[in-house]
């Protein structure tokens, strides 16, 4: 009977301890995500696309049905390094499983972007959130606020009003 006892006090620890992480800020795909965050800093464009599986999809202030694939979001950043010089600040992340057991990675930081052709500094605070399946990121959507540079972009492209179409008026 004592070693009946002595076995299931042992069974209940062992089954106690071996409990699922669901929560966490320590993993290896946060370490993959801070260097997704690394090369977006530093534009290293070709290692950033090594943390991606070749079907991943990002979404960054789109629907999931608008997605780019990886090369069409490293080009879209080139295309932003034109207009723009940026640091990001302040990261934080968390590693979660859900229910279904999908592992994401959600990151909040403070994205600094100075504009080339002004001067003008933006602080614009985003989110993202990215899907792993063995150690690669396959779907990642980011969330942020950037309506004060469009608007500040289309009054720059807004021709200067004349005295001519003043008068027309």
């Amino acid at each position: 009977m004592k070693k009946l006892i002595l076995l299931g006090l042992a069974t209940i620890l062992f089954v106690a301890c071996k409990q699922e992480v669901r929560y966490t800020q320590k993993s290896s795909e946060i370490d993959t995500y801070k260097k997704v965050m690394e090369d977006y800093k530093t534009m290293d464009w070709e290692d950033y696309a090594t943390h991606y599986a070749d079907t991943a999809k990002i979404a960054n202030n789109v629907i999931k049905e608008k997605a780019l694939t990886v090369a069409q979001a490293i080009d879209k950043n080139k295309e932003d390094a034109k207009l723009f010089s940026w640091v990001v600040e302040k990261e934080e992340y968390e590693m979660v499983v859900t229910d279904e057991g999908e592992t994401w990675v959600n990151s909040w930081a403070l994205w600094k972007g100075t504009l080339k052709s002004t001067g003008k500094v933006y602080d614009i605070p985003f989110h993202n959130t990215a899907r792993f399946i063995d150690g690669k990121i396959v779907e990642e959507y980011g969330y942020w606020d950037n309506s004060e540079i469009v608007t500040d972009m289309l009054k720059q492209a807004e021709p200067p009003k004349t005295e001519a179409l003043e008068q027309t008026k």
